[in-house]
């Protein structure tokens, strides 16, 4: 089992919880995509992503096939003050994917260090997403001093640790899981510049869809009239 899954459900009862990586294969060349980061209120569209996962999907993002009381359990434990999370957004505004990045309690081993774990729906694969939701994360943690990122994938989730190679990572197996260490650039001007860049561009693509899901709306609601 993946232990940020593990962690998740230890914060409300035993503080246990774990968010395995589920990622489409990487895209080949760059593509912009728009990636927001979510607040409390999104938990309803997480919960709708995340319970959407069929079974082999929920086994390569938590470790083992949750059910949907354990993803809603999941769901409910995210702590936002603490940790970040990421979502892209489609046109009619479904959450397509989403990322957890989970801030680590400091280690002699790995005093700075964040975990990152990540799915994509079925529908919007083979775009990207996985790829672009990864270097997302590891900007925003080195800007906030991380040098490690960690990521807990099966060793059958090979896009998972295709993404985590490209990123130049140490991968150590263990029989059907591995963890995949990356070591991140230090923090500069360049790199906060680029987050706040790519934070205000994608809330302005946020709500540009929003707008334009009303107009749909409107329309469709004078269709029928």
């Amino acid at each position: 089992m993946d232990p940020l899954f593990q962690r998740e459900e230890r914060h409300a009862q035993t503080q246990e919880g774990r968010s395995e990586a589920s990622a489409e294969e990487p895209s080949r060349g760059f593509r912009w995509i728009p990636i927001r980061t979510l607040a409390a209120r999104h938990r309803p569209r997480i919960s709708s992503h995340l319970l959407a996962l069929d079974e082999r999907d929920r086994y390569l993002r938590f470790g083992y096939a949750a059910s949907d009381a354990q993803v809603e359990r999941y769901v409910d434990n995210l702590d936002f003050e603490r940790d970040e999370v990421f979502g892209v957004f489609n046109r009619r505004l479904a959450l397509v994917a989403m990322a957890h990045l989970a801030y680590m309690e400091p280690s002699p081993a790995h005093p700075h260090c964040a975990e990152f774990g990540v799915s994509v729906a079925k529908g919007s694969r083979g775009r990207g997403f996985g790829e672009r939701l990864f270097d997302h994360a590891a900007l925003h943690a080195r800007n906030r001093g991380i040098d490690t990122l960690l990521v807990h994938a099966l060793s059958e989730n090979t896009a998972m640790l295709r993404i985590t190679r490209n990123a130049g990572a140490s991968i150590v197996r263990d029989g059907p899981e591995s963890q995949a260490w990356v070591k991140l650039a230090p923090e500069n001007l360049v790199s906060h510049v680029e987050e706040i860049v790519e934070d205000r561009v994608a809330d302005l693509d946020y709500r540009l869809k929003v707008q334009a899901h009303k107009v749909d709306e409107l329309l469709s609601r004078q269709g029928k009239g």
